[in-house]
């Protein structure tokens, strides 16, 4: 009797432990999504140039000339001068509703606004004009793992709005933690281990305009790029073209179509690098009025922006909100035949995000893990030659300038003096909150 009764009350004692050690606290942010219409004539009476003002939610950046553009993610555009890059100063937002990418040639710069592609004039960066648009083109589109489409039934657009909660809750230490991106019925609820809200040079006091009709340079992320007399833009599952030989007028030129997935474009000599959640598309742009597909280069499913260099390509595949899987990893790809990509090497990563070549020095984001840099000369040790690793930011992604490097983040623009990439020099920060002046 003794035996049975000291075996329950270890018994006893062994629950009470557990259940003791079975709650813990955890702080989750999550995402609501509260569906909203916006009429096509709403969108497009709100496109105008306003006062500068302070970044809440930056997303791509573009660089053409002395000037920096940055996307407020779904809101417009940020114009910088960045005559000197240790003083960035705001010259003017232009407020174009849903707006995620930008391209720039000489002085048009294009953007996109929900449904329509919009052309601007910024000969004078402080004023802006709109001089071209082409209408309900884009059929639909994500911004921060919200959904948009268009209904041209009433001719506006049935878009989300994402509001980010942080909340502490007590839960199973014996569950697995959420995985982030888990959509919990419809147009309600996504929970999230971590916010991963999308956020795609010298010395003078006073820069001159963008000039020319040379193009800017965009980062990975972009879904915009520029080759010959076209403007190329990605969609979910397309590849758009637009006749841009008259600048300020653009024209729909041609669609062809892709699959599913479409993420980042990256053009390259005569080549086209397609990212999309399954893998890399290469396009023959011989003919930049046909690209035609040589080959795909297919992984599992995951975020996939990528950068070339000669025979290289570099390609981050990451866990996220739209993108799902499970992979955080750096691939290296031979190229060298276009029509058999095959891999070289894959590196595990924490979370990588944009990354930049100039080669050899290969710069990549990990998003809350901030900002790794590698000499990448040879493609099967680039992990066993990491030059420096910046803990302290967050890094979405990059542009490298050669002596300049250009890095966004959920916290700021960063510009660093890259002269000697083992010595990264922070020359200034433009801080999320904080008013541009």
């Amino acid at each position: 009797m003794k035996t049975v009764l000291r075996t329950f009350i270890i018994a006893l004692l062994a629950l009470t432990v557990w259940s003791c050690n079975d709650n813990c606290t955890e702080t989750r942010v999550r995402q609501q999504f509260t569906p909203v219409t916006l009429s096509l004539l709403e969108i497009r009476n709100d496109l105008k140039t306003e006062a500068p003002r302070a970044l809440e939610h930056p997303g791509k950046i573009y660089v053409k000339d002395k000037y920096l553009f940055i996307n407020e993610v779904k809101e417009g555009i940020h114009i910088i001068d960045n005559s000197d890059p240790t003083s960035p100063r705001a010259v003017a937002f232009v407020n174009i509703p849903g707006n995620g990418d930008v391209a720039v040639r000489g002085n048009i710069l294009y953007a996109d606004s929900y449904s329509d592609l919009v052309a601007l004039d910024i000969s004078d960066p402080k004023n802006p004009k709109e001089v071209g648009r082409i209408g309900e083109v884009f059929l639909s589109g994500q911004f921060e793992g919200g959904s948009w489409n268009y209904n041209p039934s009433i001719r506006a657009i049935n878009a989300q709005d994402v509001t980010y909660i942080t909340e502490t809750i007590q839960t199973n230490c014996e569950d697995n933690p959420t995985v982030p991106g888990g959509w919990w019925g419809g147009w309600g609820w996504q929970t999230l281990a971590f916010a991963d809200a999308a956020f795609n040079r010298s010395g003078g006091s006073t820069a001159s305009a963008p000039g020319g009709g040379g193009n800017g340079q965009a980062g990975s992320m972009a879904r915009f790029a520029l080759y010959d007399q076209y403007l190329y833009t990605v969609g979910q599952n397309e590849l758009h073209l637009f006749d841009i030989s008259t600048p300020s007028k653009p024209a729909d030129f041609s669609t062809i179509n892709l699959g599913w997935g479409i993420e980042t474009i990256f053009p390259y000599k005569d080549k086209l690098f397609i990212g999309s959640s399954t893998g890399m598309f290469i396009y023959d742009n011989s003919n930049p009025a046909k690209p035609q597909q040589l080959s795909t280069f297919q992984h599992g499913r995951a975020c996939d922006p990528v950068v070339v260099h000669d025979n290289v390509a570099y390609v981050t595949l990451r866990t996220g909100t739209a993108c799902g899987g499970g992979q955080n990893q750096l691939d290296l790809v031979d190229i060298s035949d276009l029509t058999r990509p095959q891999l070289i090497k894959s590196y595990q990563m924490e979370n990588p995000h944009g990354l930049g070549i100039d080669f050899p020095t290969l710069y990549l984001c990990e998003g809350k893990y901030g900002l790794k840099v590698f000499n990448a000369q040879d493609p099967f040790s680039v992990d066993g030659h990491l030059i420096t690793h910046f803990k302290d930011m967050d890094a979405y992604d990059v542009i490298p300038l050669g002596k300049t490097l250009l890095m966004i983040g959920k916290d700021g623009l960063y510009q660093f003096d890259a002269s000697d990439p083992k010595q990264l020099r922070q020359l200034s920060k433009i801080p999320v909150g904080q008013p541009l002046i």
